[in-house]
């Protein structure tokens, strides 16, 4: 298989990072479209453009700056990534998730995952934060899916429970943590539905989807989660509301990527504030305090 990275490749990633730096991160962070900022929370940086790291893909999308920034946060030893990477953009969907396992060899036991998605959900509003509790993987219903090819045990098992894919530990956590910030009027949950992009869902789409019981849509995460849950880690995740699927054809709405950069930089301190408080009750053991 031309496009899958083996454990060495992975492995050689990891200890050319590791050689590096001092910390050794136990929480993994994932930036979505506008949402990058969550990096600059972290102390005593030290950060790495994604074009200078050995097998590392490289994010072409305006609103992802490309660099691994590794740090603490609320004295936690993290990494974030500063810019994902999609199926829209080319790359095959192994290249996409390689930083999950990457993240795995680094010693990370959790992922926090954020995006931009569009509300499906008729309750939600611009400006919601969802806190993910299941997904709908709609391209993995034509096979494609990360952990498609041979199986290496050294990360994960052949046939992965995914019932479990978020933690809901971490989403309770989160909803109380909401609620002591005061963030209970815009904090939902709901279920994210993946699709491959870069176009935006047709009306007749975004019907489609509500149907089938999906609160937001987007472009990313799953894959990742999928990823991530292979190689053990828990996942925490949450969907940034942008904008609002069209549904009516006598709408005049129409979705675009400016007005999701826009929603992003409006509401992205509350979603640091949130995150770097979830960060801060994680303990190293996977407890909370």
């Amino acid at each position: 298989m031309p496009f899958s990275f083996s454990y060495d490749d992975c492995k050689a990633t990891a200890d050319w990072l590791l050689a590096q730096i001092d910390i050794r991160p136990t929480v993994g962070i994932v930036c979505g479209s506008g949402l990058g900022g969550l990096a600059d929370l972290l102390k005593d940086q030290v950060a790495f453009d994604y074009k200078d790291i050995p097998n590392f893909p490289q994010s072409t999308v305006h609103g992802h700056a490309g660099r691994l920034v590794f740090g603490t946060m609320k004295g936690r030893p993290c990494v974030c990534m500063q810019g994902r990477f999609h199926l829209y953009e080319g790359y095959p969907i192994q290249k996409i998730t390689l930083p999950m396992r990457i993240f795995k060899l680094l010693g990370v036991e959790t992922v926090i995952i954020t995006n931009a998605a569009g509300g499906l959900n008729q309750d939600f509003k611009v400006g919601d934060i969802m806190v993910i509790k299941d997904h709908i993987n709609l391209p993995g219903f034509a096979g494609t899916n990360p952990l498609v090819g041979p199986n290496d045990e050294r990360f994960g098992v052949r046939f992965p429970c995914m019932s479990d894919a978020y933690d809901r530990d971490l989403q309770q956590l989160a909803m109380e943590v909401g609620q002591e910030l005061g963030y209970g009027d815009f904090l939902k949950e709901g279920v994210y539905c993946v699709l491959g992009g870069p176009s935006f869902e047709t009306i007749a789409e975004c019907r489609m989807l509500h149907v089938l019981g999906a609160d937001a849509v987007g472009m990313s995460t799953v894959h990742e989660v999928i990823v991530a849950r292979h190689c053990g880690m828990r996942v925490f995740a949450l969907s940034l509301i942008t904008n609002l699927g069209v549904m009516d054809y006598d709408s005049e709405e129409k979705a675009n990527h400016e007005e999701v950069l826009q929603t992003g930089k409006q509401r992205a301190e509350q979603m640091e504030q949130l995150v770097s408080s979830v960060v801060n009750r994680i303990e190293p053991n996977n407890n909370y305090i």
